[in-house]
């Protein structure tokens, strides 16, 4: 059996990132850079000026001193043709080009806002209020990284360079299959001994939240025909979950036609709790895992195993949840000699972070998982934290006040 580390780098080391495709700038944002973008371009492209005031000559410039207005650059304008001769001054707008013989601006604050004159309220220095060209990005300069997690202030800058696509890391498709005479589709009637598939639909909003793309494959039944059907469909994913049919006791037919389905397992079990009858195998280069059908055992392992295997594939450098070290409240225990994982609440206080067991650890209470808002781990040689202790806890979401 592997140990939890172990089996999350052999995942890893087979967690391979997609080719890149080309997106449209409006659907980039939260998608991963596949390749670095340089600038076309300098940016600004000109000289141009950063308020709305008078282009003048800095030598003029004096408090109290009056210039004659001598023309109008509005922003969207050029300044063909346009000059700033000793003793004159041009009124301009914001963005608008800098016109030939200004080396300032004077914002309009600083000056009585004349029109055909305007009297300065005080001295200008070389280069005062003007964009130059190249100031902020130059022609050439890296804009952004491959790997870079693409957000709106990155959309915004791709847009200032005209770029109306990127290469992005392609988003895996993960085929989600659950398996199990007694599971009924939410919404289908609830037999004797029947109970509604919540692991195919979790696990398909666990994958949609990274940004992944699921595919809800339905039920399996406990035969050969129905599974085999469904099992050759999910294998042509990027990705293949099956849940349910992998526990110690559960009859082998999942493992038995992944095998006949050329899937190479590389593992069965992992020393975890919960989540521990994970198996991982490989169809060609395409990852296939099987999790428990226990709804928080499923969680666990999807959160733990194979969250982190679909980031890296769609180019994330970060692939781990943020992780801290709180105080334990009360007590948290570990009696399994595996790693534990257990479902946690995290609070600020003004002492520091505490971390206090969001309730009942048991795998069949889903409601612990929905207080909780972080997982602490506890190594394997670890039975038990006490009040007061230190834990490592991995943050699912924010933390509470």
């Amino acid at each position: 059996m592997k140990s939890f580390i172990e089996a999350r780098n052999t995942i890893l080391d087979h967690a391979l990132p997609l080719g890149s495709e080309p997106i449209d700038l409006a659907q980039l944002v939260g998608r991963v850079l596949g390749e670095a973008v340089s600038a076309p371009v300098d940016l600004p492209r000109w000289d141009n000026s950063e308020m709305d005031g008078f282009a003048v000559r800095a030598a003029d410039c004096q408090p109290l001193t009056q210039l004659k207005v001598t023309g109008y650059i509005p922003a969207g304008a050029t300044a063909d043709g346009v000059t700033v001769e000793p003793g004159m001054a041009v009124r301009i707008m914001t963005g608008a080009p800098v016109p030939t013989g200004c080396d300032a601006i004077v914002p309009m604050e600083n000056t009585d806002g004349g029109l055909a004159t305007v009297t300065l309220h005080q001295a200008v220095q070389h280069g005062d209020f003007i964009r130059f060209r190249g100031s902020d990005i130059a022609v050439g300069e890296i804009l952004l990284t491959a790997g870079s997690v693409l957000r709106p202030a990155d959309i915004n800058l791709l847009a200032a360079f005209s770029l109306t696509t990127a290469q992005v890391v392609r988003r895996p498709t993960v085929a989600i299959l659950s398996t199990g005479d007694e599971l009924v589709s939410p919404g289908e009637p609830l037999g004797a001994g029947k109970i509604v598939d919540s692991n195919g639909y979790s696990l398909a909003a666990a994958v949609s939240e990274i940004g992944a793309i699921p595919q809800i494959l339905g039920i399996a039944r406990d035969n050969l025909e129905s599974l085999r059907k469904k099992i050759s469909t999910g294998l042509k994913a990027d990705l293949f979950i099956t849940s349910a049919g992998v526990s110690a006791g559960d009859r082998d037919l999942v493992r038995e036609i992944l095998e006949q389905s050329a899937v190479r397992q590389l593992f069965w079990k992992v020393a975890i709790k919960p989540g521990g009858p994970t198996a991982f195998g490989l169809n060609g280069d395409k990852l296939v895992f099987s999790v428990p059908g226990n709804p928080v055992s499923s969680m666990i392992a999807f959160e733990e195993l194979i969250r982190p295997a679909l980031l890296k594939m769609m180019g994330h450098r970060e692939v781990f949840r943020p992780q801290v070290t709180a105080r334990v409240k009360g007590s948290l225990q570990n009696k399994t000699n595996k790693t534990r994982f257990l479902r946690v609440k995290v609070k600020k206080t003004p002492d520091g972070l505490v971390a206090e067991s969001a309730g009942d650890q048991n795998t069949g209470i889903i409601s612990t998982m929905i207080r909780a808002n972080a997982i602490a781990v506890l190594p394997a040689e670890l039975s038990e934290l006490s009040d007061g202790e230190q834990v490592e806890v991995q943050l699912l979401n924010g933390i509470d006040q």
